[in-house]
């Protein structure tokens, strides 16, 4: 049974997604659409692919709206577009938001612009649209703190590093533990029975990560460390957006999920460990 087959009391419950025009927020705006919430959808640059949710279920429903999220003008901004737009104060906060650098840099060799900038596009941006939710969630009625939740998307990098690629790896971290463990127990000031958990795919079946996917050596990689390579016939690797929107949409739910909070749920096919040496590297 998928979330979208269950009724996990979410209608008009207002949802904002960030990054809701990527591959695995537009999987989860449409889910929470389908469960009767009213999503205020944030883009970056490009909001096409929002398009036909726009066009579907109408500005009653779903509104996007643009910001970059780096920037605490823009933050404020985005917050007003949502409370002008008839519905209730923002309940649930899914930060899906986020940046992956798609060239290979060792750390020796990585410059500090890159370092810097993947932490305030990653972490800093992520600060910045928590602390406004919780700002609004102050001063919301004791019926809309009822629903808060806030679930973010952290990354099997956050837990395993990535070689190459450890400034992504240690932003994931940052939110994974140190903010999704802290915020939860802040939460509970501001709306007693508010969540907060962290959603951590693996690699998952998106636009951005179709390239990867391509290369043999990577895909090899990828399936030679994961427990899902053996059952694959059940459950194939990778999974797709619509998995990982699954777990955000129940995590979401004050009705399934009420009493989980502070967890990190791993997608990521019974991941074991990196892989460190194609066959070829130990000879």
């Amino acid at each position: 049974m998928t979330a979208q087959q269950m009724n996990l009391n979410l209608d008009s419950v207002h949802v904002l997604v960030t990054g809701a025009s990527g591959g695995i927020g537009l999987s989860t705006t449409r889910l929470f659409l389908g469960q009767g919430a009213n999503v205020t959808a944030h883009y970056n640059t490009n909001d096409t692919t929002l398009a036909p949710l726009l066009a579907e279920y109408g500005p009653t429903r779903v509104r996007a709206a643009q910001a970059s999220l780096e920037r605490e003008d823009d933050v404020a901004r985005l917050f007003e577009h949502a409370d002008s737009f008839g519905f209730d104060a923002v309940q649930v906060l899914v930060v899906n938001h986020g940046y992956y650098p798609p060239e290979h840099a060792p750390l020796a060799h990585m410059s500090l612009a890159q370092w810097e900038a993947t932490f305030a596009t990653n972490v800093t941006s992520s600060f910045l649209v928590v602390r406004a939710y919780l700002q609004r969630l102050e001063r919301a009625s004791e019926e809309e703190k009822a629903r808060a939740a806030i679930v973010l998307i952290g990354s099997t990098a956050g837990k395993y590093g990535e070689a190459g690629h450890a400034d992504y790896a240690a932003t994931k971290s940052a939110m994974m533990y140190g903010l999704t463990l802290s915020l939860k127990n802040e939460i509970v000031k501001i709306a007693p029975k508010g969540r907060v958990n962290c959603v951590a795919p693996g690699w998952t079946k998106t636009p951005v990560a179709a390239e990867a996917l391509q290369n043999p050596d990577f895909v090899y990689r990828v399936l030679a460390r994961h427990v899902s390579t053996i059952c694959g016939r059940l459950h194939p690797y990778p999974p797709t957006s619509e998995d990982v929107a699954n777990q955000v949409v129940i995590l979401s739910s004050s009705a399934v999920s009420g009493h989980v909070t502070g967890q990190i749920l791993m997608v990521e096919g019974g991941m074991e460990g990196r892989l460190l040496n194609m066959p070829g590297d130990l000879a």
